[in-house]
């Protein structure tokens, strides 16, 4: 008995066949569109900031927010602030009930919600007055990213914001993993 496939053309212009029931042709088949900022912009972006918000950032740390969180306290300059109404501090940190509670507008807003709940928190950055958003790796939600922009908001979804600062400074390898590289090279802040 043989499965249907189904031929796709992948990114660099070679095709493949693969089970048109498996979980990668199923996502293959979203349709995903919608066309975040390219790797120069999402390096100015981290560039130009000086603070990160980091909404539903989770004292666990075994959760990826508390591994970015480490990562960012430990690895930039950025001035880290905790967002989670559940919890009073995190990694020795104040953590603020919203982002209206923050002592100041963050340039970057990194969110740890599910994807329905990117909206939700889109507004909430609106409100205060922040000028970008970035969703974490493995979160998409298209219609908010439209939404987001057409609110004048700079939306960058389904990206690790430890990932690509790490990648861009000279840490990690194009996948994200330690190179083991070392280099003379000046690293960009």
């Amino acid at each position: 008995m043989s499965t249907a496939t189904d031929t796709v053309q992948l990114a660099n212009g070679l095709t493949c066949d693969i089970p048109a029931d498996s979980p990668l042709a199923k996502l293959l088949k979203s349709q995903r569109t919608w066309v975040g900022p390219s790797a120069k912009e999402r390096l100015a972006i981290l560039r130009k900031a000086k603070s990160v918000a980091i909404v539903g950032a989770s004292p666990n740390s075994t959760r990826s927010s508390y591994f970015v969180a480490t990562y960012l306290l430990q690895s930039s300059d950025y001035t880290v602030y905790f967002v989670n109404p559940m919890v009073d501090e995190i990694l020795g940190q104040k953590s603020y009930k919203s982002l209206a509670d923050l002592p100041e507008v963050p340039d970057i807003v990194d969110v740890f919600r599910k994807g329905s709940d990117i909206p939700a928190v889109i507004d909430e950055a609106i409100a205060i007055g922040a000028k970008t958003v970035w969703v974490q790796l493995g979160i998409w939600n298209q219609d908010a990213a439209i939404y987001g922009e057409s609110k004048g908001l700079t939306i960058v979804m389904d990206r690790c914001i430890k990932i690509e600062h790490a990648r861009f400074h000279g840490g990690l390898h194009l996948l994200g993993f330690d190179t083991g590289v070392i280099t003379s090279r000046k690293t960009v802040r």
